[in-house]
């Protein structure tokens, strides 16, 4: 029996197909739209809400898939992303200006019906606002092998590190839902930070 992918948290999407991601950590709220022409790559607009600093993102985002890998019961992908767009910085002050700003990184994953492990990377660049270096690991485990259209659970471990002023390391034990196309995942982060992603597939 050919191997089904399962997850609906990935960049590219079918042909013709659109995709709303809309995360939040310890760390920023997200919302991502995107639209995949193809099933190599995609672009949608990015906006982001880092809350200890406070500034915002808004921008483009492309996604590209460089390679997937398709085994009888796995599959692998390697992904390029990038960002482009402005940062604005001490929300609320009259006469703060928009900067330039961009992103760049790398996403891997690899996933059978029962295992999960992914990687991630990104490089931000935002003049005076932020530059910082963020990178994130996943590994993952389904109690259960669900059919087509069940609900399907995933129990997973999520590490982050960010560098610059802030730099840390945190680590949350998160649980994956989904069924269709809509994906939930909870979690609470060793710092106390709540995890909540919501991503729909249409």
């Amino acid at each position: 029996m050919g191997y089904a992918p399962q997850s609906l948290s990935r960049p590219v999407s079918y042909p013709g197909g659109w995709t709303v991601m809309q995360k939040n950590d310890k760390n920023a709220h997200s919302l991502h739209v995107h639209y995949s022409p193809t099933a190599k790559y995609s672009i949608g607009y990015r906006t982001e809400y880092w809350r200890e600093e406070n500034w915002q993102f808004h921008g483009a985002q492309l996604n590209y898939l460089v390679k997937r890998h398709n085994a009888p019961a796995s599959q692998a992908n390697f992904y390029l992303k990038g960002g482009l767009g402005t940062a604005h910085g001490d929300l609320g002050v009259p006469d703060s200006e928009p900067q330039l700003a961009a992103f760049a990184d790398i996403a891997l994953d690899w996933e059978t019906r029962r295992y999960f492990t992914s990687y991630e990377n990104r490089v931000y660049y935002a003049e005076d606002i932020a530059k910082f270096f963020r990178q994130k690991a996943r590994v993952g485990i389904a109690p259960y092998i669900g059919d087509y259209g069940d609900l399907h659970t995933w129990l997973m471990l999520q590490v982050d590190h960010i560098t610059g002023e802030r730099d840390n390391i945190s680590v949350t034990p998160l649980v994956r839902f989904f069924k269709n196309e809509y994906l939930v995942e909870v979690g609470i982060s060793d710092k106390g930070g709540i995890l909540f992603n919501l991503i729909i597939r249409f």
